[in-house]
């Protein structure tokens, strides 16, 4: 299996730095010595903005990393420790080149002893996590891994769900759909249906009003009759 990129650029910086303290410990040395320093504070400044550029290297990497999934968050945030102890390293190396801070000899002894100095406590000091403690690289990517393939599973997990629940809201639309159409079809029914009865009751009011026509002219004709009738009749 490859080496993890941003493990390898961690361990190239992490020698830098232990390099630009010796380099600093070399100086500190000619400079109680009478000697001329430099060609080493050339040296020294040219590794130190060396080592900045690897440190931003590594928090893109680790953001990038963080940000795709390519490790876990537990693995993230360990890493974030790492690089914030390199900053404090940075700093501290920058100090001891400008004579502002202690001899990196003493730097050293504190980072490899894992004492204190001061009262501060060594900031390189990782404690690790039960989860991961005694695990070896590979072990560490086949967690990754595990924890990876996990929620790959769990976001397919929900795709499928929210599919369906699309395609239960496509089907509800359908539904809602032909309903529309048949309260469509059931509103120009009921309209059709008014206009008829309005047509049959004009109708039906017409007939009826020339019924009751008709039927005063035959009485009025009757009773002609009867007037001509009783006018002809005979008197005795």
């Amino acid at each position: 299996m490859a080496p993890d990129p941003w493990l390898s650029l961690y361990d190239t910086t992490s020698q830098l730095a232990q390099e630009i303290a010796e380099k600093i410990r070399e100086r500190h040395r000619h400079e109680r010595n009478g000697e001329s320093a430099a060609k080493l504070n050339v040296i020294i400044r040219s590794s130190l903005q060396n080592l900045g550029e690897k440190i931003n290297q590594l928090k893109e990497l680790l953001l990038r990393a963080v940000s795709t999934h390519q490790i876990t968050q537990l693995e993230g945030d360990r890493r974030q420790n790492l690089v914030d102890d390199l900053l404090t390293r940075q700093k501290q190396l920058q100090a001891s080149y400008r004579n502002e801070g202690p001899e990196p000899d003493v730097i050293r002894s504190s980072l490899m002893t894992g004492g204190v100095k001061r009262g501060v406590t060594n900031p390189w000091l990782l404690e690790e996590s039960e989860e991961t403690r005694g695990l070896g690289f590979d072990d560490l990517r086949q967690q990754q891994r595990r924890i990876i393939e996990e929620q790959d599973a769990g976001l397919d997990a929900l795709s499928s769900i929210i599919s369906r629940q699309k395609q239960m809201g496509r089907e509800i639309g359908n539904e809602l759909d032909e309903q529309n159409e048949i309260i469509d079809d059931l509103t120009n029914l009921v309209e059709n249906t008014d206009d008829k009865l309005r047509n049959q009751t004009r109708h039906v009011k017409m007939v009826d009003k020339k019924s009751t026509s008709c039927g005063m002219l035959v009485v009025i004709v009757l009773l002609l009759i009867a007037i001509a009738v009783v006018a002809v009749w005979p008197k005795h």
